[in-house]
């Protein structure tokens, strides 16, 4: 779960725009960090803040990276029935997808 919000506050307001991208630093080892989450109004100023933090050793260094975010949607709790897919899977004596499951 990511908030719903970019995560830079301006005069003491939180930014009301959904993020855009996630910010992480990835180490020399390729260890990657999650810092959060901003617009694209705010990215520069990230990317500004994170080198200072990197400069003051407050974070680790690393490449400074900017990950698009991707909306997924999901119908997993509420279905329609017409939504359903058939899937055939093939038949087989022993397979318990088999149609025919009458006992022997």
């Amino acid at each position: 779960m990511l908030p719903n919000r970019c995560s830079i506050s301006e005069r003491g307001r939180q930014c009301p725009n959904p993020p855009e991208f996630i910010v992480t630093v990835t180490s020399d080892n390729s260890d990657e960090y999650m810092l959060g989450v901003t617009c694209d109004k705010h990215r520069q100023n990230v990317l500004g803040e994170v080198l200072r933090l990197q400069k003051d050793k407050k974070i680790v260094d690393g490449r400074v990276g900017f990950t698009p975010v991707k909306s997924v949607g999901t119908d997993c709790i509420r279905s329609d029935a017409d939504e359903f897919v058939q899937i055939d899977a093939p038949s087989s004596p022993s397979s318990p997808l088999s149609s025919s499951s009458s006992p022997a």
